[in-house]
């Protein structure tokens, strides 16, 4: 099982996984890249469907470290 943290810390190359609405299944993504830091992180993601948008973690949203998803 994937380790989960907050997203503070994320970096690009990690997952984030967003709780679905009630009856749907999480949505997930790759961080493509850091947008702010410090009081308001946020990132710019490329979900499973292909489309891109920005998040700001809150509650719900887990980062999974890249080198616990990595196959290689």
């Amino acid at each position: 099982m994937a380790t989960k943290r907050t997203g503070d810390a994320a970096l690009a190359g990690d997952l984030i996984e967003m709780r679905g609405l009630r009856g749907q299944a999480p949505r997930r993504g790759e961080i493509v890249e850091v947008l702010g830091t410090g009081d308001r992180p946020h990132y710019r993601v490329r979900w499973d469907e292909q489309h891109e948008s920005s998040v700001y973690p809150t509650d719900g949203v887990l980062v999974i470290p890249a080198a616990a998803h990595s196959t290689g």
